[in-house]
């Protein structure tokens, strides 16, 4: 199985048993170890590898644990310290990550409850973990940018000069990144203000700032849904096949919106249907192998499916009527709901129920 595979599988589990996973011990056993087992390829049996409940005794401080040690040659390279799996990881969870990090040579530590994992190093001073992590992982909305990074800590393609040289870059892209993120959901004032003043001539009155506020928080959401249609308008027309007279050109069906299309003669597919696929397909995307989700257009509807299997609907476009649009998303009955939009960014709004659609039928298969 590839490396994303396993993250997602991972991902998958900690998705469908988070709920009756109440304790820390819990944790460990269906999601940490798995973790260090399945994504990291430690074998947690074998104490020359994985120490559990590992002790290196600090100053006055006698028989203090860390949860495990993963060791490569005889050194340890990282700490692993776990939490109850409904905490939200905070550095004063850390304490004892602190103390060991600086008496043994590892470079790496590791604070996680289960779903969430923090990687921390010694980049603001040597042998003196970090306050803030280099690399966060969360399982339930996984980073894919950061893959590659996360497997330069595997036992097959251990890394360590080269995770600490990325290791600050990593630290401060993620942390802007995630200011980003906050700022899109709820702007603060100095985020509000940056653009008033630049896009309304006016007093910035708290009236105005209030009216602002969500409006630029409405703009940050337009703007990356268009930056995401852009993308996927882009790639659309470079896939359409060229006109007659143009050189033939063969092409691969499964890199192609258009060759995913039935060739029923009586129906004609248009260029919203295949828009509206390429949305639905990059939403599905995140819980399934791209070339897994197909269409098939029919007379009354847009069919998208998974392994193109008429009984494994993910969602439907109703784009026939010349007045008003729907999409038709599915629950785990297969009972079709219809949703009116207005325009191809609508289809966004529902893709929790598009996902809910794929892991059901995911779950079918297994």
């Amino acid at each position: 199985m590839e490396f994303e595979a396993r993250v997602a599988a991972l991902a998958e589990k900690v998705r469908n048993q988070r709920d009756v996973i109440l304790t820390e011990e819990a944790a460990k056993n269906a999601f940490i170890m798995p973790f260090i087992s399945l994504i990291l390829g430690y074998d947690v049996f074998d104490p020359m590898e994985v120490v559990p409940e590992y002790i290196a005794d600090v100053g006055i401080k006698k028989g203090e644990k860390v949860d495990y040690a993963i060791m490569r040659n005889g050194e340890v390279q990282i700490l692993i310290e776990c939490k109850q799996p409904r905490d939200a990881l905070r550095i004063e969870h850390a304490s004892q990550l602190y103390r060991y990090f600086a008496v043994t040579n590892a470079r790496i530590a590791l604070l996680t409850n289960g779903q969430v994992y923090h990687f921390y190093t010694d980049l603001d001073a040597p042998n003196k973990m970090d306050a803030k992590p280099f690399l966060v992982l969360d399982l339930d909305d996984v980073d894919e940018a950061l893959l590659p990074e996360l497997r330069k800590l595997t036992k097959e393609a251990f890394d360590l000069d080269s995770i600490i040289s990325a290791a600050e870059e990593l630290k401060y892209l993620g942390q802007i990144k995630r200011e980003m993120a906050a700022q899109f959901r709820e702007p603060e004032d100095d985020w509000v203000k940056f653009f008033t003043t630049r896009a309304y001539d006016g007093m910035f009155t708290q009236k105005v700032r209030e009216q602002f506020r969500a409006l630029v928080a409405k703009a940050a959401t337009q703007f990356v849904r268009d930056q995401v249609n852009e993308r996927l308008k882009s790639a659309l027309y470079t896939n359409i096949p060229k006109q007659a007279g143009a050189p033939a050109e063969v092409l691969d069906s499964e890199d192609v919106a258009l060759s995913d299309v039935s060739r029923d003669t009586e129906v004609e597919t248009t260029l919203e249907e295949l828009t509206g696929y390429q949305i639905v397909k990059a939403i599905a995307c995140i819980e399934v192998k791209p070339q897994r989700v197909v269409c098939r257009d029919a007379k009354s509807y847009f069919a998208v499916l998974l392994d193109d299997n008429n009984r494994k609907p993910i969602a439907r476009l109703h784009f026939n009527g010349k007045a008003r649009k729907y999409l038709g998303t599915f629950d785990a009955n297969k009972t079709e709901t219809r949703h009116l939009i207005e325009s191809m960014d609508d289809i966004y709004l529902h893709a929790d129920a598009i996902r809910h659609a794929v892991r059901s039928l995911l779950g079918e298969s297994a």
